[in-house]
């Protein structure tokens, strides 16, 4: 015959109140890192850096200031001369004016992109050909698809 035995009693632990209300309350915070990642939170310029010969230009920091903010985001080129810059911008960013800044010379480009589009990568290409600069808006996506696949 087996006798079973009812394990002992479970001891209350003492919790303080106070304690468990603050990590409730920052677990319903809405959490902006998690959004951080996705398409409709970041726009990206990027583009390549030649010098004078037009030979590519390594080292080169490219800064991307936003008009409304000041705020200011930058990259340095690679030995190929291609720089990546990534700005946080919402949906609510759209038609804004970026400012585009290497050596002493900038740029201003717009935002553009359809704030309803969730599924399209935002940005644009901007090169400084023999130190002017170049928007190529329409070569942005098959630029970001090949640096990716790199």
């Amino acid at each position: 015959m087996t006798l079973l035995v009812p394990p002992p009693a479970a001891q209350p632990v003492p919790v303080n109140l106070s304690v468990v209300l603050v990590f409730l309350a920052i677990l319903s915070l809405p959490s902006s890192a998690l959004a951080e990642h996705e398409i409709y939170y970041r726009y990206t310029v990027l583009g390549y850096v030649q010098d004078g010969s037009g030979k590519p230009r390594p080292g080169a920091e490219v800064r991307l200031i936003r008009e409304k903010t000041g705020l200011a985001y930058g990259a340095i080129s690679d030995a190929a001369g291609l720089y990546v810059v990534v700005a946080r911008l919402g949906d609510e960013s759209a038609g804004e004016q970026l400012r585009l800044h290497l050596d002493r010379q900038d740029v201003v480009i717009t935002a553009r992109f359809d704030p309803a589009n969730h599924g399209r990568e935002r940005g644009t290409r901007v090169d400084f050909v023999r130190g002017r600069p170049v928007e190529r808006a329409a070569e942005f996506h098959a630029t970001l698809r090949r640096v990716l696949a790199e």
